[in-house]
């Protein structure tokens, strides 16, 4: 059940990302929900092995390396992904800061509060 709570809110996540950030669209709801998906792999599988290989550089660059693996992993999404397209590399380093904050909104709103 979480599971699916948090690829709802992944696909709402984007399909906000799409609204407020020209060149960040999808063709159909489906594409969404493929995307979603697919991030959410990308994410378990080959950022945090993309983060241990990067670790000095990260530390170097105080973090802007974390900042651009997003980016890039979200970027390269977008290829695999028939009907999501980002039109440039700033606008997939906009739309990434975006949809890491709205993402992080919709997942604490939906957290259960037990006190």
């Amino acid at each position: 059940m979480k599971l699916l709570i948090t690829l709802i809110l992944n696909v709402f996540a984007l399909l906000i990302v799409s609204y407020l950030i020209p060149g960040f669209r999808f063709d159909s709801l489906w594409s969404t929900i493929v995307t979603a998906i697919v991030i959410g792999i990308v994410n378990i599988f080959i950022k945090p092995v993309l983060q241990i290989i990067f670790i000095p550089l990260t530390i170097v660059t105080f973090g802007i390396t974390a900042i651009l693996i997003n980016v890039v992993l979200l970027w390269c999404v977008s290829f695999a992904v028939p009907g999501f397209e980002i039109d440039n590399f700033w606008t997939a380093v906009i739309a990434s800061i975006v949809l890491w904050l709205v993402s992080m909104f919709l997942h604490k709103l939906s957290e259960d509060k037990k006190r």
